[in-house]
């Protein structure tokens, strides 16, 4: 995912949430250009001749019809990933060959940057200019750090303790089977096909059915740089057909899934109950951001609304559990609601707006829906709460204090920004509450004390942890869950081995002076 450290991209001076958020865009959305499945290096309809439609968050108007992928058309992508596999080039080509076809594939993706922008900014409501400059060099980058280690996938010589010459190779796994979520289309497209192209996997990728237009484009990019017919196959649809159908494929030999943890537990199903497929999973969230009475009040508050505000709350590592040391507790909340009011909801392609529109109606009135909730349970409502404007999926920033910890707002994954924040007294009280989660993908810590930092992070049970910065990733750092946050980790090389099978070659050793 892009990295943003720090809360500077709230905005102290901004006005109240804006009123009607559809100001005309500063630039001519450009056409779409690809609405077809992506099989074997063509476009092609779907078998079924069926189509759904995506729609545009910011009005609730249909953007374009695109080709249902269904079972049919994820065994004909299958068919042409395992031939790819089994007898064509890209397994067999050197590291570096792989590799210079990928850096052509990244350089083309930068020249394509602001078209690729605008169809994440219609389809998903993300905000146009920081896709532009975030989550596109993104991709490119982690496109290039793959093709950097595909020529360095070595096994090693091992040392036997009986008279054998032993070592080990890496191979590619096989055909895999990515299906990637709605919050980050180029992003989470770039962690799952990056590294295993890189090994020399053939795949198919299943987008989002609210968001499949930038995949598509990729995989046009993906031909025009040379990635060999049938090795990358994009097939759009939805969960319980297309992406039920790569679950539980004989002939898909992995799958590699970020999205909610049912789906999460339905796949891993149907990878057990058909022909035993490893699966990586990453899956919900519940971050705990914990701030000490030591934190620079001011810039905590702008990390915790960043935290939560971000990618309009549709991350699955959201700071949505704020967790406040009584000592600066009062003044931390005043800041924070003050700075939420001041917080910019509008067009994504208006470059004042901090958040856009949530994905779609569903996930619109789901947020609604837990808004209510909270209010029911007995937490009060700081600020937002509502809707903005009257066309479109905009919600106001939302924070609610004097949660209890069994709350539902404090527990599910909402997705939305919706804030649950909650006092602490000691070190352990707020251990003890950010552990108090099924969940266990990320946490932040903000403290000037480095004993602090060690024990709480050593202490919290996540996959990541920010110490005074939040979303901090890169390309080298792997990032994945606890308990049921999922298994697995997506970046680093951790990243680029799941793609990978350790095979062991054994050869006897006779009359060797050495063992």
């Amino acid at each position: 995912m892009t990295s943003l450290s720090n809360g500077h991209a709230a905005n102290d001076s901004s006005p109240s949430p804006s009123p009607s958020p559809l100001p005309p865009p500063p630039f001519k959305i450009p056409p779409i250009k690809f609405t077809k499945l992506f099989i074997n290096g063509q476009f092609v309809p779907s078998l079924s001749g069926k189509e759904f439609e995506t729609v545009d968050p910011r009005t609730g108007e249909v953007i374009v019809k695109i080709s249902e992928g269904r079972k049919e058309d994820i065994d004909v992508a299958v068919n042409a990933a395992r031939e790819a596999f089994d007898n064509g080039p890209w397994p067999r080509m050197s590291g570096v060959e792989r590799a210079r076809i990928m850096m052509k594939w990244a350089d083309l993706i930068e020249e394509n940057a602001e078209e690729v922008a605008a169809l994440d900014a219609i389809d998903a409501g993300k905000l146009f200019h920081l896709v532009k400059v975030l989550d596109i060099p993104a991709v490119a980058g982690a496109i290039r750090y793959y093709a950097g280690a595909a020529d360095k996938i070595h096994g090693e010589v091992l040392k036997a303790s009986r008279e054998f010459h032993a070592y080990t190779l890496m191979e590619p796994i096989g055909v895999v089977g990515h299906i990637i979520p709605w919050n980050f289309p180029s992003t989470m497209f770039a962690a799952k096909v990056s590294p295993s192209l890189a090994a020399g996997c053939t795949m198919v990728l299943k987008p989002a059915e609210q968001t499949p237009l930038s995949a598509l484009f990729y995989a046009h990019l993906a031909k025009q740089a040379g990635i060999p017919d049938g090795v990358l196959n994009v097939v759009p649809g939805f969960g319980p057909t297309a992406g039920a159908a790569i679950s539980s494929h004989m002939d898909i030999d992995k799958v590699s899934f970020t999205g909610s943890t049912d789906v999460g537990r339905a796949i891993m199903h149907a990878a057990a109950s058909s022909n035993l497929k490893p699966v990586s999973l990453e899956l919900g969230g519940k971050s705990p951001l914990l701030i000490f009475d030591d934190a620079d009040v001011d810039k905590a508050a702008d990390l915790a609304l960043l935290g939560i505000l971000f990618n309009k709350g549709e991350i699955c590592v959201a700071s949505s559990r704020v967790f406040v040391q009584e000592g600066i507790y009062d003044e931390f909340e005043k800041k924070l609601v003050e700075k939420a009011k001041a917080w910019v909801v509008g067009d994504p392609f208006d470059p004042k707006s901090q958040q856009g529109p949530q994905v779609d109606k569903n996930q619109f009135e789901k947020i609604l829906s837990y808004i209510e909730i909270g209010k029911q349970e007995g937490a009060t409502l700081l600020t937002g709460g509502k809707r903005v404007g009257n066309k479109g999926y905009y919600i106001e920033p939302t924070i609610f204090s004097n949660v209890k910890e069994d709350m539902r707002i404090a527990q599910d994954e909402i997705f939305g920004p919706v804030l649950a924040l909650m006092k602490f007294r000691s070190i352990e009280e707020a251990i003890k509450g950010a552990n108090n989660s099924r969940y266990g993908l990320a946490a932040g810590i903000v403290t000037k004390n480095i004993d602090t930092a060690n024990t709480v992070s050593r202490s919290i049970r996540a996959g990541i942890v920010w110490i005074n910065c939040y979303f901090a990733f890169g390309n080298d750092i792997p990032y994945g869950g606890y308990k049921q946050s999922g298994f697995g980790r997506d970046f680093g090389l951790e990243g680029l081995h799941k793609y990978l099978q350790v095979k062991s070659v054994v050869t006897p050793i006779y009359n060797s002076p050495w063992l």
